[in-house]
């Protein structure tokens, strides 16, 4: 939809990527969540970060990224920082993370 990624390093800045469209779309009143689905990287983030800036005045959508950190299976020892910290930072409650039946 955005047509590419926020990347200051290759030249491309907010004015490249279209953000328009998603605007226009937030401001009609008919979407309830924006979910912002962008790869993990630098470029990843500062794209989604534009986007929150952008979509800030329309406080009744909710704006939510999709949850990152260590994959199940994976060991902790060669996760790198900023993949550990991001799962620090999206950790949930211990109970949370069984099947009550």
């Amino acid at each position: 939809m955005l047509g590419g990624l926020i990347s200051p390093m290759d030249g491309i800045g907010p004015q490249d990527i279209e953000i328009d469209s998603l605007v226009q779309r937030v401001a009609s009143g008919d979407v309830k969540e924006v979910i912002l689905a962008l790869s993990a990287t630098m470029e990843g983030d500062t794209t989604n970060f534009y986007i929150f800036r952008r979509l800030a005045p329309y406080p009744d959508v909710k704006i939510t990224i999709l949850a990152r950190g260590v994959s199940v299976g994976n060991e902790i020892e060669y996760t790198d920082s900023l993949t550990l910290g991001r799962s620090i930072l999206n950790r949930t409650p211990f109970k949370d993370t069984f099947t009550h039946q």
